[in-house]
């Protein structure tokens, strides 16, 4: 397959050329020419598929907040290949066996890839740890999601046995700004590998700002949500922010504080989410959604793919993230300048709760490729103009 004479942008590079893909890797990359600045930001653009550090599948267990063809079929439209799933399943997923059962259902599904995020501490009750030495041989990330590890005994030695073993905590903090800084001086006394979920506001940014001037080595990540929107009334946690907040947010990117964006995709039932359930349904719409905030504040879109693409696959060592000879072609195809607008009712997703419909964003995503075989495309959407086989 030849994807011909095409926009191309990763974390390093943007040029347009063709790229040759063989046995789902790319084989071959011609160069043609660098991009104008009038044509960076126009029209189909090839960029690496993007992937998510922060996905609630619903499995199992939630077969009507959502299943995992639907979850799978949500992220393929999003442009996302791999998903990192957390563990608020029914049963909690705190053991390898049911690790290794839900990685199997995955791959004969073989739409994304799935890495699964097991629970820090049993059924998610925060009071005894799950069996790290274990389970690390089926994931390396382990997260209490969805809930606060507030005994700080427990986080100490969650932090102490990251280090040892070699695998991630990623934390969930509320109230946010109080357990960041709690964290980040457990990180410093104890050491440890920590990345902090869906970061949001300039308190806490503040902190990140320190510590990492510091020197001390951790990561995060920020919600398109967070970035998209201030001061709404719609329960998501964090709550989403002021308008300050949201500055904060977008100034430490362009500043390089903030390392990666994650969905935090948390798709409920009309039902749940009346009563009270927080969360937000919106891999779909993720990439449009940044797309509009990094053109409107003159953000670079290398660096989109960077937090998007580069640095997840970097944390989670997958051969994808950008286009360079003998990665896997895990590619999407994005229309770059295209006026969209976010409505629900067309979700593959079975969650539809979102405050966004009718709200617009710029892009679209044309295709998704994994291993060289395009698992999404728009309807209509004339291939052979672009693809030669």
């Amino acid at each position: 397959m030849i994807i011909k004479n095409i926009n191309i942008i990763d974390y390093k590079s943007s040029f347009k050329g063709n790229i040759h893909i063989i046995d789902g890797k790319i084989a071959k990359i011609e160069y043609l020419r660098d991009l104008d600045t009038k044509d960076y930001n126009q029209g189909l653009c090839l960029m690496p598929s993007f992937i998510d550090l922060h996905f609630h599948t619903r499995y199992p267990g939630f077969p009507l907040k959502e299943d995992k063809i639907s979850g799978s079929y949500a992220a393929l439209k999003g442009g996302y290949t791999s998903i990192c799933a957390m563990a608020n399943t029914n049963p909690v997923c705190d053991n390898k066996k049911l690790i290794k059962e839900i990685k199997k259902d995955y791959e004969e599904l073989d739409l994304v890839d799935l890495i699964q995020i097991c629970a820090v501490t049993k059924n998610l009750e925060g009071s005894s740890l799950v069996d790290f030495n274990d389970i690390k041989e089926e994931t390396k990330f382990f997260s209490d999601d969805g809930k606060t590890i507030l005994d700080e005994q427990i986080m100490i030695k969650a932090l102490k046995e990251s280090k040892k073993e070699d695998f991630k905590i990623l934390t969930h903090c509320q109230p946010e700004s109080l357990i960041i800084k709690r964290d980040m001086k457990l990180l410093k006394n104890f050491g440890g590998n920590l990345h902090i979920c869906h970061v949001s506001s300039k308190e806490s940014i503040d902190e990140i700002r320190r510590r990492k001037d510091e020197g001390l080595k951790f990561s995060l990540e920020v919600t398109p949500h967070h970035l998209f929107s201030y001061d709404l009334d719609y329960k998501v946690n964090p709550k989403i922010r002021t308008k300050d907040d949201v500055k904060a947010l977008i100034k430490a990117i362009k500043d390089d504080y903030i390392d990666i964006i994650a969905t935090d995709h948390a798709p409920h039932t009309k039902e749940d989410k009346l009563k009270g359930s927080p969360g937000i349904s919106n891999i779909e719409n993720s990439f449009a959604m940044i797309n509009k905030v990094f053109y409107e504040n003159d953000i670079d879109m290398r660096k989109l793919s960077l937090m998007m693409s580069k640095r997840p696959a970097n944390m989670l060592c997958l051969n994808s993230g950008e286009i360079t000879k003998d990665y896997d072609a895990n590619l999407v195809l994005v229309d770059l300048s295209k006026k969209t607008f976010i409505d629900s009712k067309n979700f593959i997703s079975k969650g539809k709760n979102t405050p966004f419909d009718n709200y617009e964003t710029r892009g679209e995503i044309i295709f998704t490729m994994k291993n060289g075989n395009i698992k999404y495309r728009k309807e209509n959407f004339d291939i052979d103009n672009y693809i030669e086989y």
